[in-house]
């Protein structure tokens, strides 16, 4: 599973969304302001146009939306799987034809599975791009799905599995373990990596199956940005895109989690970690609620960067750990690009010398004073700030996959592309007292769930 970053650092003046309110105001003033055009064809597929000249290069995105949340039961790891199958050819550019094109434009290609949607990129020269369009076009109406790629693959994603996964330390630390401990939830809480005898399993009746029901337009977005033509742009998209059948939109499953009422607790021994690991996960409120724009500039407040509350107490102050990491969906993309339940966590190795009781007691008084004393309006907009640096810099002005990944999931999970130049205002709009309010409940002990590991080799008989 590819985990290509999406904070790539760009200084805000090398943007080309960003427009200056007045000639001369501070960059202070700048406001996010994507340029762009969203029309949706007959057959469903939605499709964002985003202009900008910063380079002679166009990035194209097609997200679709399923991830590895609801992916048939009794087939973990499917959703990835198909990823891998969707670059072994298609009906018209059979396997190999697709990665050749690319690089012999001089551009670059990938694709990766996440909570709630599998995407794929290109970043070529805008003179390639109508063949890309060409290219995603038949993958979607025509991958090739049969006996040989469906081995192939399974054989490819197992030794993955095993490679990445299995043999590495920490494994699935905290990355699958701490979902899986605090959702009740199926489709929230199974191993999406997969398990090697369930990815075994899967036939081509399976693949051909998950093909039809999630890879359709009506289940998917693409996104163009860059050095483009709006008017030539449209109508290479509509050539190439807008034959392709049209198919009911795809009915989602219940991925509700209940109220977490209770601390939950978790510790395995892992034969091959070199130090215990301490990963803690709180639920966070809804995507795009007042309150959850609040947890976005409560983990600026707590976890993110050296003046960080946490980063002060578990690194600075008491030495239990050397650094931190985490965030909302910081394992595997961004506060943005989900959709459902999710976990604001935060993880990191530390020394023997300390417990997992004096680290829970360290974390608990930094939490707690957040959730009963109220924070100061300059540490509030530092948080702003913080926030804004981080949002623009996940907007990438070379690859522009930061950009093309904000449209596309603001496109898939809210059909509004343009909300994207609107997020500022949400945070603008937190206050102390919300802030407060939201850490009450939110970080709570009994929406916790923490999952410790513990070095060394099973002992004989068990724990």
């Amino acid at each position: 599973m590819p985990k290509w970053s999406l904070a790539l650092a760009l200084a805000a003046t090398a943007l080309p969304a960003v427009a200056h309110a007045q000639a001369g105001a501070p960059i202070a003033a700048s406001k996010l302001n994507v340029d762009m055009q969203y029309f949706t064809l007959a057959n469903g597929l939605r499709v964002i146009l985003a202009k900008d000249s910063i380079a002679p290069t166009v990035t194209v995105g097609v997200y679709y939306g399923i991830g590895f949340r609801v992916e048939p039961k009794d087939r973990t790891g499917f959703a990835h799987l198909f990823e891998h199958l969707m670059f072994q050819g298609s009906k018209h550019a059979p396997k190999g034809v697709f990665d050749t094109t690319i690089t012999n434009s001089g551009g670059v290609n990938n694709g990766s599975t996440r909570f709630d949607f599998t995407n794929y990129f290109e970043i070529v020269p805008s003179g390639a791009l109508e063949r890309m369009l060409w290219l995603e076009a038949d993958r979607m109406e025509n991958p090739v799905i049969d006996d040989v790629v469906l081995k192939n693959q399974q054989g490819v994603v197992g030794n993955e599995v095993k490679v990445n996964v299995l043999n590495q330390p920490y494994s699935t630390w905290p990355w699958i373990d701490l979902p899986m401990l605090a959702n009740t939830n199926w489709y929230n809480s199974h191993n999406f990596y997969g398990e090697l005898k369930e990815i075994e399993a899967a036939t081509v009746p399976d693949a051909k199956s998950f093909s039809e029901a999630f890879y359709r337009p009506s289940n998917a977005v693409l996104v163009v940005a860059g050095d483009l033509d709006y008017a030539a742009t449209r109508a290479m998209v509509e050539k190439y895109f807008a034959p392709i059948a049209k198919k009911p939109v795809v009915a989602q499953p219940d991925i509700s989690e209940p109220r977490q009422t209770a601390e939950k607790f978790k510790s395995r021994i892992d034969a091959l970690a070199p130090k215990p690991g301490y990963a803690a996960g709180y639920h966070v409120p809804d995507r795009g609620t007042p309150e959850w724009y609040a947890m976005g500039l409560i983990d600026q407040i707590l976890l993110q960067g050296d003046d960080s509350r946490l980063f002060k107490k578990l690194v600075s102050d008491t030495g239990i750990a050397g650094e931190l990491s985490g965030g909302i969906n910081g394992d595997l993309g961004n506060m943005f690009n989900y959709r459902g339940p999710m976990l604001w966590s935060f993880s990191f190795t530390h020394d023997t010398t300390h417990t997992t009781a004096q680290i829970t007691k360290a974390v608990d008084e930094v939490i707690e004073e957040l959730r009963t004393r109220p924070v100061s309006e300059a540490e509030l907009q530092r948080a702003r700030t913080k926030m804004r640096s981080d949002l623009y810099g996940t907007i990438d002005g070379s690859g522009r996959i930061g950009l093309i990944d904000l449209l596309a999931v603001y496109a898939l999970f809210d059909n509004d592309p343009t909300a994207v130049n609107r997020i500022e205002d949400g945070f603008a709009k937190v206050t102390p007292a919300l802030i407060q309010k939201t850490a009450q409940e939110y970080l709570r002990k009994t929406n916790r769930s923490v999952y410790v590991v513990e070095p060394g080799a099973q002992p004989k008989g068990g724990k």
